[in-house]
């Protein structure tokens, strides 16, 4: 039986490994090194989330770690959203275009830590997405912090979904903590099933 190529959620195309485009872009480039290797499965509760909560519609979009950037790609897609992709990996962004190419969209690339983007720079966003972000112990403190940044600049939205690693838990304790928000149980059904948790805040 062929390796299945795609997947299809929420209207959106999911390139698997054994996608033509995304083999050919394996064997003409390096490798992603933080992680971004394939599509994570948290970008699917996300994506769910924002479908059955799509108000306040999002304009102007950044999703930060964005890997293969199937968030971003969606909001673009979905909202017609002024996307942003940001991932500390440069390796990272031929595989979103790729993904982005097959879904008729297009993002801003941006290669930047999570320590870079300022307040300035946060400023221009109304919503901030992110998936799988905080799988390390170091990053628990620059996630906070990032957090932390985007709520002074005026953020109106922030979305962080993970499969529930305790890292995760620990950052978004800090994070109600300080600013309010939920912490959702969250999960999809189907060809792409997938269970976790969302951090949510809202801004306004």
């Amino acid at each position: 039986m062929a390796a299945l190529q795609q997947h299809r959620f929420r209207g959106v195309v999911l390139p698997t490994s054994s996608h033509p485009e995304i083999r050919r872009t394996k064997r003409e480039q390096d490798a992603p090194s933080i992680h971004g290797n394939k599509l994570w499965k948290s970008s699917c509760l996300l994506i769910d989330y924002l479908h059955k909560n799509p108000d306040p519609a999002p304009k102007r979009v950044l999703d930060v770690g964005c890997g293969w950037g199937i968030g971003g790609i969606w909001c673009a897609k979905k909202f017609g959203a002024a996307v942003t992709s940001v991932d500390a990996d440069p390796n990272v962004f031929p595989f979103l275009n790729v993904t982005a190419e097959l879904n008729k969209v297009s993002t801003v690339p941006h290669v930047a830590r999570f320590e870079a983007l300022n307040g300035k720079f946060l400023g221009g966003f109304d919503t901030l997405i992110a998936a799988d972000i905080c799988f390390w112990d170091e990053l628990v403190g620059p996630v906070s912090n990032l957090v932390n940044r985007a709520i002074k600049a005026g953020v109106k939205r922030i979305i962080i979904a993970d499969p529930e690693r305790p890292t995760f838990h620990e950052m978004a304790a800090r994070c109600v903590d300080r600013h309010g928000g939920e912490l959702l149980e969250w999960n999809t059904k189907g060809t792409l099933a997938a269970r976790g948790a969302l951090l949510v805040i809202n801004n306004y």
